[in-house]
């Protein structure tokens, strides 16, 4: 009677147990292959024009840096509309809802709501046949549309999953806002000892799996003097002369190809006349690297390179009213971080790739995967789709013929549920 109570015991276990011994080929093929993705797949070719409607509405909705409230708002009500649990905007500005799972467990998947344009950016969508022309319809607006759309195919398919799946529009993705949304969810939210996984929107490439995180130290430093009369008061130290030293110092750093290594100086700033000794003068530096050793290696070495400027100025002229000083300050830092080619993330995001008849390609990027990779929790950056270019300009396309676009979709949808099950 025991044995017989324990093999039934084992029996129903077993089926409810994720498939964690799968491999991820078999498993994308399971996915593939049942019935409720094929209710699915059949939903997304009906679905095409909301993705659109979609994409085009969250598009001409302004979203600058710092400034995503409106689009947040939007996106909001969208997750609503979808029937997510527990939609809200966290203190970051996050926006987010939940698809629930079997367990506590958590796996996000995420899209930026902000674009790189500045307030006042005409974003009207103009339409070139399947063409969408505006400021941010690619990035990463469309990888918005592109959640959307996977929430509602795995409705149609009524899938179940293990982990709870956490759909994010985060904030702060873009320039000086450091992935500020991303470090509130995986460092301060009520979600963040929950994350096991996550899989984050980003990029044109629909078989790009981005498992590297380039590393960046961004910083803003301003050099002071005393001023003065270009002609009275020549002789003196000069900030503008210590700035354009370390400048030139900069310039002549040598770093790797490999891991791939640069600098800039990006924005130069100060001065009041062009009769008069500046007294403040501030330049923006941007270092990156593949290499967390390299970045911190340039990193020290710029560090010098501004303290000897300031030196060197301080005696070659004089300094009776006064000295140069230099205060570099941090405005933004992206920690490196890499998930490995055999980590299940990776090798399963790969087989959904090549289910489809496309050849996975592999980059290092800085994303919103830069945080969790830094942490220790399994990530990649995933395309959202297109094609697409002119990313960041004004004249930025993506293009959404139906074809290509739901096979997009399915793919995605693929991906996630595989993910998902193989960890």
């Amino acid at each position: 009677m025991r044995s017989r109570f324990v093999g039934l015991f084992l029996c129903a276990a077993l089926a409810q147990a994720p498939a964690f011994a799968q491999s991820p080929e078999a498993a994308v093929s399971d996915i593939i292959g049942g019935a409720p993705f094929k209710t699915a797949a059949a939903f997304i070719k009906t679905d095409q024009e909301r993705f659109v409607r979609d994409l085009v509405t969250l598009t001409e909705i302004p979203a600058p840096p710092f400034k995503e409230r409106a689009r947040a708002d939007a996106f909001l009500q969208m997750l609503k509309r979808e029937g997510l649990k527990d939609v809200e905007m966290d203190a970051e500005g996050n926006v987010m809802g939940v698809r629930p799972g079997r367990t506590r467990g958590i796996l996000v998947v995420s899209a930026h709501l902000d674009t790189v344009f500045p307030e006042g950016t005409d974003v009207k969508v103009k339409r070139e046949g399947t063409v969408l022309r505006a400021p941010g319809v690619g990035d990463d607006t469309r990888g918005l549309a592109l959640l959307l759309a996977i929430v509602r195919a795995m409705d149609s398919g009524a899938f179940v999953t293990d982990l709870d799946l956490l759909f994010v529009g985060n904030v702060g993705e873009e320039g000086e806002g450091d992935l500020r949304g991303i470090k509130f969810l995986l460092q301060k939210s009520k979600y963040k000892d929950r994350i096991k996984q996550m899989l984050v929107i980003d990029g044109n490439e629909s078989n790009g799996i981005t498992r590297g995180g380039v590393g960046s130290k961004r910083y803003r430093v301003t050099f002071k003097g005393p001023g003065g009369h270009s002609y009275g008061a020549f002789g003196i130290v000069n900030p503008a002369y210590a700035m354009g030293s370390a400048i030139t110092k900069l310039s002549r750093v040598e770093v790797p190809q490999t891991p791939k290594t640069t600098y800039s100086v990006g924005v130069v700033r100060g001065g009041t006349s062009v009769n008069s000794i500046p007294f403040e003068v501030s330049m923006d530096v941007d270092i990156r690297s593949e290499s967390c050793a390299e970045l911190k290696k340039v990193d020290g070495e710029f560090l010098k390179i501004v303290q000897d400027a300031v030196a060197e100025e301080n005696r070659t002229r004089s300094t009776k009213e006064g000295s140069i000083t230099a205060d570099p300050k941090v405005i933004g830092e992206r920690p490196c971080g890499e998930t490995a080619m055999t980590a299940p993330i990776v090798r399963t995001a790969a087989a959904a790739i090549s289910a489809f008849g496309l050849t996975p390609a592999y980059f290092v990027s800085s994303t919103d995967a830069n945080i969790p990779m830094s942490l220790g929790i399994p990530a990649i950056t995933i395309g959202r789709g297109g094609p697409g270019g002119r990313t960041h300009s004004l004249d930025e396309w993506t293009d959404v013929e139906p074809t290509a676009n739901i096979v997009n979709v399915q793919r995605a949808l693929a991906l996630v549920l595989a993910v998902e099950r193989i960890r």
